[in-house]
């Protein structure tokens, strides 16, 4: 949005916008202070990467995998396959990150892809045997992290948590739609 500037009378308008845009006596009117930090997108968004480099230490240093492969081998593990769409929506990764990790946990052994006999656009996935062992491995380590940050709250502060987090990104996932739309 372009910045609020004042008129040489004091009224104000949109930079750029019509005949005050071209008066030469104008100034900026400061708009209300934002503090990022408190800003409760930037604060989730700082939980989420923290959190989440915190509990990569476990399958990045131990395991040699990055982020984006432990996602997909994550949304693989939980199903005895999917298709690519499917694991796309599962990872939160864009097309490009998911290919990309796709593409290195194949060439390390660990998936296998097919091609979708039902939409020749899309892949069956599914870990291999080195694959399944592997994410065996891996998520009782991720589970301990995640029940160490866990146990800060106590039950109802956790389920009020869980709660929370459902009902936030339900409202989100409403905005996004809105916005999308054009509303």
């Amino acid at each position: 949005m372009a910045p609020i500037e004042e008129r040489g009378n004091g009224r104000p308008v949109r930079a750029g916008s019509g005949a005050g845009a071209r008066t030469a006596r104008r100034r900026v009117v400061a708009s209300p202070a934002m503090e990022l930090a408190a800003f409760f997108p930037y604060r989730l968004a700082v939980l989420a990467d923290t959190v989440s480099r915190a509990i990569a230490t476990v399958y990045a240093n131990r395991f040699d995998l990055s982020r984006d492969e432990w996602r997909v081998l994550a949304a693989l593990g939980e199903s005895a396959s999917m298709n690519t769409q499917a694991a796309l929506a599962s990872t939160t990764l864009d097309k490009v990150q998911a290919s990309r990790a796709l593409l290195r946990l194949e060439r390390k052994g660990l998936v296998e892809r097919e091609p979708d006999a039902a939409d020749r656009r899309n892949r069956i996935l599914r870990l291999t045997a080195a694959g399944r062992v592997l994410y065996r491995r891996i998520v009782p380590m991720v589970k301990a992290r995640e029940a160490f940050l866990l146990e800060t709250l106590d039950a109802g502060e956790r389920a009020a948590l869980d709660a929370a987090l459902d009902r936030l990104l339900e409202r989100a996932r409403a905005l996004e739609a809105r916005t999308v739309a054009g509303s």
